[in-house]
């Protein structure tokens, strides 16, 4: 369970069933959801402590089963191409054009893993994932997907890989992983997961048909809010945490606000 990263794997399909029971989805459309994305995120989660287990074990990672000997790659790796299988037949319970969005997401999520975690197109997988989440939920519901959610998701998606490459720049230097966020550096990195939240924010705020509403008024208020006070902090100190939870804040803003929309 350590291995197949079970925070982000939980909040992923939590956020899925929501959204499943907001499309107005049946009891068992709100399963066969949570179960395609529990799935996809397991598959995820394994693949990639099977391939970056040396790597880890080299940093000294103390939170990786796989790099510590607890659990072995071949474990991991087989564990990762099941729930990667299951993704499939899991998926066309949604119907066709939902089972097809969903074996686009969980390889493009896989083609992160390796080979395009460590190459400049690393936050590719990422955005066609993120994107295809609620067209895959809303294909389901029978409806089609329209274009400022899909891209809403797209930008969430980007913004997300930077947040979560930040605390392991440092690491993935060591190991020779050379992905976008490293290019960029820590500030660069940054200053990209805020502009690409904003963007989500403002997308989920402006896309919907008919004026905006409030609850994206508020977000795209607190969002530049929080980030604006988080820039005072780092004029103070250059190595303040804050900013990085800012713009964590602004993520869950914008997931909020997803499900709200």
């Amino acid at each position: 369970m350590r291995a197949s990263h079970p925070e982000p794997a939980v909040a992923v399909t939590l956020v899925s069933a929501l959204l499943a029971i907001g499309a107005g989805r049946s009891a068992w459309g709100v399963v066969a959801t949570a179960a395609t994305v529990l799935a996809s995120q397991l598959a995820i989660g394994w693949v990639n402590d099977a391939i970056d287990a040396p790597r880890d074990a080299l940093v000294g990672r103390r939170d990786k089963p796989v790099a510590l000997g607890q659990l072995s790659r071949r474990t991991a790796a087989i564990l990762g191409a099941l729930a990667a299988v299951a993704v499939v037949p899991l998926g066309f319970l949604s119907g066709v054009p939902a089972g097809l969005v969903a074996t686009l997401a969980v390889t493009a999520a896989l083609l992160y893993d390796w080979p395009l975690k460590a190459t400049v197109l690393s936050v590719v997988p990422y955005t066609v994932a993120f994107a295809c989440l609620p067209s895959f939920v809303l294909l389901g519901a029978g409806k089609t997907p329209p274009l400022w959610i899909v891209a809403a998701g797209g930008l969430l998606g980007a913004g997300a890989h930077f947040v979560n490459t930040l605390p392991d720049l440092a690491d993935d230097a060591r190991t020779g992983v050379r992905g976008l966020p490293h290019l960029l550096g820590p500030r660069g990195s940054l200053v990209a997961a805020a502009t690409l939240l904003l963007a989500a924010t403002a997308m989920l705020t402006f896309g919907p048909p008919g004026p905006p509403k409030w609850p994206g008024w508020t977000a795209l208020a607190l969002a530049f809010l929080v980030l604006a006070i988080s820039s005072l902090f780092v004029r103070r100190d250059a190595a303040s945490k804050m900013p990085f939870r800012a713009v964590m804040v602004v993520a869950v803003l914008d997931v909020l606000l997803l499900l709200v929309t």
